[in-house]
């Protein structure tokens, strides 16, 4: 009988339509039973600059038992310009102080910026710059690849790019939707074991848009597009990999449901697509 051997979280992106502040975000998705919540970094710097407190904010988590286990940061960190790359790291540094606050172990680390002319070998010494300013927070970053960045689409890349930077830990953010986009093969995905992978956002895609103009907001739950989803959680668990799936979609509207049938409908469709 197939199983779900993962943990879920919800990425605080499919609760966007809502505009719901961080807080009720962490309600919604620890009521929908979710084990995690993936937030964005400029939904904490909101709340922040309201007054609150990243402390409370990790009390109030943890009384709904529910983890804060990564946020989506757009650091600069491998940009081509070094005035750019220097407010970059201003950035990170703000940004830790406020994770470490709340707990949040990690934060996503992507092609964000100009990094066209970059050379990969560019990026892993920046990626181990980034990661070696992160260690006094407590917090590391997860080197994401996007499929259509011009630097660092594939994940391909990405393990070039862990292997070089001499961080022995270094971890991935795998994403489907990124691997179709970019033309990476599930069968990549072989060269990988479960320590080396971070998060996984979980999510699929239709067949129309064709992989050259689909965007962001065309991304289905999972199950309900043409991803080969089952693959991919065959391939995940044969390497190991028992972390967390994050549900990632960029709904343009709310489709008649609340936030929290959205969030319940995606954990229900999470757990059929990856089952094992």
């Amino acid at each position: 009988m197939a199983r779900f051997p993962f943990l879920t979280a919800l990425n605080a992106s499919t609760l966007r339509p809502y505009k719901l502040g961080i807080r009720e975000q962490i309600r919604v998705a620890a009521e929908a039973g979710y084990d995690g919540i993936e937030i964005w970094m400029e939904d904490l710097q909101q709340f922040a600059a309201a007054g609150g407190s990243p402390a409370e904010l990790r009390a109030f988590a943890a009384d709904l038992n529910i983890a804060v286990v990564n946020a989506i940061s757009f650091v600069p960190w491998g940009d081509a310009d070094p005035a750019v790359r220097e407010r970059g790291r201003r950035q990170a540094e703000e940004e830790l102080s406020l994770l470490a606050g709340l707990g949040c172990p990690s934060f996503a680390a992507p092609p964000f910026g100009n990094v066209e002319r970059v050379s990969l070998d560019e990026l892993a010494e920046r990626f181990a710059g980034l990661h070696e300013l992160s260690l006094p927070y407590g917090v590391v970053p997860i080197l994401e690849f996007w499929g259509r960045a011009h630097k660092l689409s594939r994940l391909s890349e990405a393990v070039y790019v862990a292997m070089q930077s001499g961080v022995s830990d270094a971890k991935l953010l795998l994403d489907p939707f990124h691997m179709y986009t970019g033309g990476s093969r599930m069968s990549d995905l072989a060269y990988l074991n479960g320590a080396r992978i971070g998060i996984v956002h979980a999510n699929d895609y239709p067949a129309d848009p064709p992989r050259e103009t689909i965007a962001d907001s065309d991304r289905l739950f999972p199950g309900e597009g043409t991803a080969p989803s089952a693959e991919f959680a065959q391939r995940l668990h044969a390497a190991g990999y028992d972390g967390y799936l994050s549900l990632e979609l960029f709904f343009p509207g709310t489709g008649g449901r609340t936030a929290a049938e959205t969030a319940a409908l995606g954990l229900a469709k999470m757990r059929s697509a990856y089952a094992v």
